[in-house]
């Protein structure tokens, strides 16, 4: 029906998005760094693209000559930079590989199917010569979800849906929308929005995803109090396996057995390749209004916005920093530093609708904020989050060639355990990642958070920490991350609420599922994928 107006261009291969937009650090901002974590600069430089290592193409001229049949020679490619730009994702330890010039795990070739019919012809060609195919869409997996394993097959391939980007229909009296998995969330904001029409889904990656990754993943936006999550708003799906085609989602909801859409969705393309979906739509707003709150404690913050989420009103943005991060600036995104420390704990509150709307739930939000300890600080620092809110990995990318490592990981529990589960993971970051008399590493890290994507029942917690490099920066990372991977099943909270499973979290996953859901889930890959060709490695205890 219709195709984006705009080519989206490729993510910088070592860091994040356009290299445009990359960040510098004031030097007031090092110097911080410097002094509070102990930071320095990193004794290597980073590699250039021309000093990347790349392994041979394990391919045979056979199998080569069989793919080129199924989607032509221009969309068969194995050159150098199409197999850097898709190896790995955006982790902090995937981009300190590619900054030290490591692609070994790069795809020997990357394969850019334009329909659904050669989705299912590429994975049996696959299938026949035991080639391994990692589904890739935006490229943002921060979980290792995007790597995978080689042992036992004859090479991997990069299977890129981004010719897959068209808005195949919209049923304006059912507000759903068809669409193709590779179509960007930006280009498919700008093709709805000439229905009137908008998914309401911005996560952090929303200016590189594509609508089939956020369907993958199960994806969470900024705005998730008032849209949803994304898989909330899959109403159908066709996916292509190596057995064959599946399509699911008849009617909004159904009482014909278990809901088989929801096997597709977080399914990382363990199970297929999601080659269409049909999604709830909204009416696009007419007025956008955000603005900033103040809590004296995150507990007193916390308590307040429970009583939203359970109570109403409901905001369409709704989240909480911690006292750290309203310290350092990260409640609103892209600074550092810019908030005195008495200033207690941020909340960002957002309304999106009608005028009238958006008028109604303003004023009734006011008032209970107000009776339960908020204070009300105008519109700046609501504005201040919603402009920025894009940039927090440009930071990122300038934190690490400074010297420091930093992380994000996030999870979700009910609103009874999440004191616990908050102590519980800013200890154990904070002792895993002390210094430990390590020559270099002086400070402990900075440890901060807040928390988002509320429901009636709970909400996520999502952390951010920054620490000075130790010598070995993807052992220190990994050490921190075994480790606070078993305080959050400890503590009583999901291994992930938005960010996914991968290969980071496949132990803590098991422990979470059991072993009877292990054996569902290896039941289920073995009959839709019976050589195992599918993200080998992830997902998949």
């Amino acid at each position: 029906m219709e195709t984006p107006k705009t080519a989206a261009e490729p993510m910088l291969w070592s860091g994040w998005g356009d290299p445009a937009k990359a960040a510098e650090l004031p030097q007031s901002v090092r110097r911080l760094l410097s002094e509070l974590l102990g930071v320095r600069a990193p004794a290597v430089p980073p590699a250039s693209f021309g000093e990347v290592r790349l392994g041979p193409v394990a391919l045979s001229p056979l199998v080569l000559a069989d793919l080129r049949k199924v989607v032509g020679a221009e969309h068969l490619r194995f050159d150098d930079d199409a197999r850097i730009r898709h190896t790995r994702g955006k982790s902090t330890p995937d981009l300190l590989r590619m900054r030290a010039g490591d692609a070994s795990d790069a795809p020997d070739a990357v394969l850019l199917p334009g329909s659904h019919e050669e989705v299912l012809e590429v994975l049996r060609v696959c299938a026949r010569h035991r080639v391994a195919v990692v589904p890739f869409g935006g490229g943002t997996s921060v979980v290792g979800g995007l790597v995978a394993s080689r042992q036992g097959f004859a090479g991997v391939i990069a299977l890129d849906l981004a010719r897959l980007d068209r808005l195949l229909s919209v049923d304006a009296e059912s507000m759903v929308v068809d669409v193709e998995p590779g179509l960007r969330a930006p280009q498919a904001e700008q093709l709805l929005a000439g229905h009137g029409l908008t998914l309401g889904h911005f996560p952090q990656s929303y200016e590189y995803a594509t609508l089939g990754g956020f369907a993958a993943a199960r994806s969470s936006g900024q705005a998730s109090a008032g849209y949803g999550r994304f898989d909330d708003m899959v109403v159908g799906v066709t996916v292509a396996t190596p057995r064959g085609t599946m399509e699911f989602g008849r009617a909004p909801k159904s009482a014909a057995g278990p809901d088989l859409r929801q096997l597709v969705l977080g399914s990382e393309g363990a199970f297929g390749v999601i080659t269409s979906l049909r999604l709830r739509a909204r009416s696009a707003p007419a007025e956008k209004v955000y603005e900033g709150w103040r809590f004296p404690t995150f507990r007193a913050g916390t308590a307040a916005l429970r009583r939203l989420a359970q109570d109403g009103p409901m905001p369409t943005v709704l989240r909480l920093s911690d006292e750290t991060e309203t310290m350092v600036g990260l409640a609103k995104p892209g600074e550092i530093g810019g908030v005195q420390a008495d200033a207690g704990c941020l909340a960002v509150v957002g309304y999106e609708g009608t005028g009238e709307d958006v008028a109604h739930r303003r004023e009734r939000t006011a008032g209970a904020l107000s009776a339960l300890g908020g204070v009300y600080l105008g519109p700046e620092p609501g504005e201040a989050w919603a402009h920025g809110r894009y940039s927090a990995p440009y930071l990122r990318d300038a934190l690490l060639a400074a010297g420091a490592t930093v992380e994000t990981l996030e999870t979700a529990c009910f609103w009874s355990g999440l004191p616990r589960l908050y102590d519980a993971v800013r200890l154990v970051l904070s002792v895993a990642l002390s210094p430990a008399g390590e020559a270099g590493q002086a400070n402990p890290p900075l440890v901060m958070c807040h928390l988002s994507h509320l429901y009636p029942t709970g909400a996520s917690l999502y952390f951010t920490v920054v620490t000075a490099q130790a010598g070995d920066p993807l052992e220190q990372w990994a050490t921190a991350k075994r480790a606070v991977n078993e305080a959050v099943v400890l503590a009583g909270g999901t291994i992930s609420h938005h960010h996914g499973v991968g290969r980071d979290h496949l132990a803590a996953y098991a422990a979470e599922i059991g072993e009877l859901g292990v054996e569902i889930l290896r039941a289920v890959k073995e009959r839709l994928d019976p050589a195992g060709i599918l993200n080998p490695g992830v997902l998949i205890p």
